[in-house]
């Protein structure tokens, strides 16, 4: 269904960039539902409004029980949502469809296929988000639409598959989980008596707090002594135990939802009222569909014990979830915002040295290979590759992390590299984006690229494999000049010759009478990759009065 957006739908943030209105389209790709809103930015202000909403409830989360991958009837209702979907931004004349899914694709075995299937059948590339990362867009699209006021603010969002919980302060995002508890899974994994039995509702409410507890607890650390920070509520459970609780305090509903507020009396008195109701019974409830009232018992209880946990008293229904968080994220990511969302723009690099510094890399050692990389990337720009600011990005944080892996082991630690960065929670990346990084680290010594490699396979695209096979041999390169590790070689400089197919590498060397002998060496070893990938012949030379250019 399609809904047009008052003036109550824009979201304003200040910023010096002028262009004219753009249409952009995001969808969450969730466990029980799939959401698309449509919005209109004006660059000037920078503004988006949302101007169409689409929204099915295709049942991802409802697997296969001996494998746990994501049935064909399940992914059939998906494409066929995500064509439509597909169509009407078509319609509206989105410039693009920023797509991505969360814990049922995540965890499905056939999760990543499933998305391969989506791009070979409607050409739509669809960024598979971590649990973290799912959560600090939950947070940007909740912000978007509500004032902080610099105070800290609890968000709970209750997914088909998982419950994130956020805590921010207008700005930076203190504390982010996401715990495997949600409607649909509940519901499949422990509800099989209808109306619940009293033995299946204690059960699943034990589980539910046993699952909580930890994130609550690393979420309340995160607060100073007496601060009580206000409760905020998203997803699509939580507006709907909302409208029955308004329907029966006020008599409607208010449109839009958004500051309504809802007691934990209220919620318990809600939950009691719903879990002595059969499926059919809760059907007749007005506002909860067929599909809802299925799972709405396990949903409410999350809730109800998310707020005796945190010891909240009323949650306020904040509306504004991970869709508009998507939306925001690209104008960060575009350079549309630049005032108190600043800080969020500058999460990718915060969580690249946080993990760094997580698994004790050296620093300044990893900082001069990114800047070789860097440099030999921007110096070959345009002669031996045509690869952009978002993959230079990727080059980066692949240099920085490259040697994390010796923090398990010396021996493989390239191996050990690409597992740690793929597990590593990044923030702000995607998990193709990540994979990218992980594997750049994995190939930036000894074995090159190999299909045969899960890693490498795992690579969504041929895109992906490429920027891989080139970016990694950039990287080798700029391991290989500082080989010591003791910032033996001050500056390379990059000749092309397209007559001789040669590159020439002039190294500076930081003290002069420096030879750099075991940099060339390494250099010479290690060149090969980057010849045969770029088809180019690499010439080194030590240029030392050069050095007087600095």
């Amino acid at each position: 269904m399609v809904n047009s957006a008052s003036q109550e739908n824009s979201v304003s943030f200040a910023s010096t960039a002028a262009d004219t209105d753009r249409i952009l389209a995001a969808i969450d790709i969730g466990t029980n539902s799939i959401h698309m809103v449509i919005v209109r930015i004006d660059p000037v202000l920078p503004a988006f409004t949302i101007i169409a909403k689409e929204k099915d409830t295709v049942r991802l989360g409802e697997r296969e029980p001996d494998t746990g991958d994501l049935t064909p009837e399940a992914m059939a209702r998906a494409l066929a949502t995500l064509r439509r979907c597909q169509d009407l931004a078509t319609s509206f004349r989105a410039e693009q469809i920023v797509a991505v899914a969360t814990s049922a694709v995540r965890e499905a075995r056939n999760g990543r296929e499933f998305l391969r299937q989506v791009h070979l059948e409607l050409g739509l590339f669809v960024n598979l988000i971590s649990g973290p990362e799912e959560a600090r867009r939950i947070y940007l699209g909740v912000l978007s639409g509500m004032e902080f006021n610099h105070q800290p603010h609890i968000i709970i969002d209750i997914g088909g598959g998982s419950t994130e919980l956020i805590l921010g302060d207008s700005q930076e995002s203190l504390s982010l989980s996401s715990t495997k508890v949600g409607a649909v899974r509940l519901t499949a994994e422990f509800v099989t008596t209808d109306p619940i039995s009293q033995k299946e509702f204690q059960y699943l409410q034990n589980y539910i707090r046993g699952m909580l507890e930890r994130p609550v607890e690393e979420l309340q650390a995160h607060l100073k002594p007496g601060e009580k920070p206000r409760l905020l509520g998203t997803s699509g459970t939580i507006e709907t135990l909302a409208a029955i609780n308004a329907r029966e305090k006020l008599g409607i509903v208010p449109s839009p939802l958004r500051g309504y507020e809802i007691s934990r009396q209220e919620l318990q008195e809600i939950v009691d009222y719903l879990a002595s109701l059969s499926c059919a019974e809760r059907a007749e409830v007005p506002g909860l569909s067929d599909r809802r009232s299925e799972i709405i018992v396990a949903g409410a209880l999350i809730l109800l014990e998310a707020m005796k946990l945190l010891e909240v008293e009323h949650l306020v229904i904040a509306e504004r979830a991970l869709r508009e968080g998507v939306i925001v994220d690209w104008m960060l990511s575009h350079g549309l915002i630049e005032n108190r969302l600043r800080y969020q723009s500058e999460v990718r690099h915060r969580s690249v040295f946080k993990v760094a510094q997580k698994y004790q890399v050296n620093l300044k050692y990893s900082e001069r290979v990114a800047q070789f990389a860097l440099n030999l990337f921007d110096q070959t720009l345009g002669h031996l590759h045509h690869w952009g600011t978002q993959e230079r990005e990727l080059l980066w944080a692949g240099a920085i992390l490259h040697n994390c892996g010796v923090y398990v082991s010396h021996s493989a630690h390239h191996k050990h590299s690409y597992y740690l960065i793929r597990h590593g929670e990044l923030l702000g990346f995607t998990e193709a984006e990540i994979e990218v990084i992980a594997n750049l680290a994995r190939y930036h010594r000894k074995s090159t690229p190999k299909k045969k490699h899960e890693n490498y396979s795992n690579l969504p695209s041929k895109e992906h494999r490429q920027i891989v096979n080139q970016l990694s041999a950039i990287l080798r390169l700029a391991v290989a000049l500082d080989r010591r590790q003791i910032g033996a070689i001050r500056q390379v400089q990059c000749e092309y010759s397209p007559e001789e197919q040669e590159l020439y590498l002039r190294l500076v060397p930081d003290v002069a009478d420096d030879d750099c002998v075991l940099e060339i060496w390494n250099l010479d070893y290690k060149k090969g990759v980057f010849e045969t990938e770029y088809g180019v012949k690499v010439v080194a030379t030590l240029e030392p009065e050069l050095s007087a250019l600095n």
